[in-house]
């Protein structure tokens, strides 16, 4: 008895491990080959499985591509979600702009996958924006939208604020390459967390 009510419980997490596998091998391959490159055969190569196996997860490469920016998606818009309408604006806006930054400087890959997607029109995940973003970022606006009624902040477009909050933490993942150029060195994410949280909250404090 005990064994069966364990089964269940070990299976999905033996299946929520492979899925991360196939999504972490699918950023390589996607990566390095764009979505029309790469192949199903390369994706179950790299993560160490039999096509067929990858294939009981994902039914074809334009499902492990969605699933991945998706994934992606809801991976950077947790920080978003945590805005505590309670908080402290400039806290809890300093809070989001260094959680999304530490997430694109340490994903990259998934930071430009976003990107080029982005920049093809979203043909894959236009629903996902239409839908769950569009949905938070709303919520999320009316949020500033408080803020600024109870004088908490300088009256200002919040929808163009998250724009311009997420232009510029990805700026350092997308154009990590030009950024580096022009300082002559790698740039340290502390110090640019720094300069971005000085220039973007300057203009929102009362």
């Amino acid at each position: 008895m005990p064994q069966s009510k364990l089964k269940p419980i070990v299976n999905t997490r033996i299946q929520a491990r492979n899925k991360e596998l196939i999504l972490d091998a699918a950023l390589d391959i996607f990566s390095a080959f764009g979505f029309r490159g790469a192949t199903v055969d390369q994706i179950a190569a790299k993560s160490e499985m039999s096509k067929p196996n990858l294939l009981y997860y994902f039914r074809r490469k334009e499902d492990i591509y969605v699933a991945l920016l998706e994934h992606t998606l809801s991976d950077w818009l947790k920080p978003l979600a945590e805005l505590n309408p309670s908080g402290d604006p400039l806290i809890e806006l300093s809070r989001y702009i260094s959680a999304k930054m530490e997430m694109s400087e340490a994903n990259p890959k998934a930071s430009r996958l976003f990107a080029n997607e982005i920049l093809h029109g979203a043909p894959m995940i236009e629903k996902f924006l239409k839908g769950p973003l569009k949905q938070l970022v709303n919520e999320k606006a009316q949020v500033i939208k408080s803020w600024i009624a109870a004088g908490k902040l300088a009256p200002i477009d919040p929808y163009h604020l998250i724009f311009a909050i997420w232009a510029v933490t990805q700026h350092y993942a997308d154009f990590s390459v030009q950024v580096d150029a022009v300082l002559g060195r790698r740039e340290d994410i502390r110090t640019a967390q720094k300069a971005v949280l000085e220039i973007l909250l300057r203009g929102l404090k009362v």
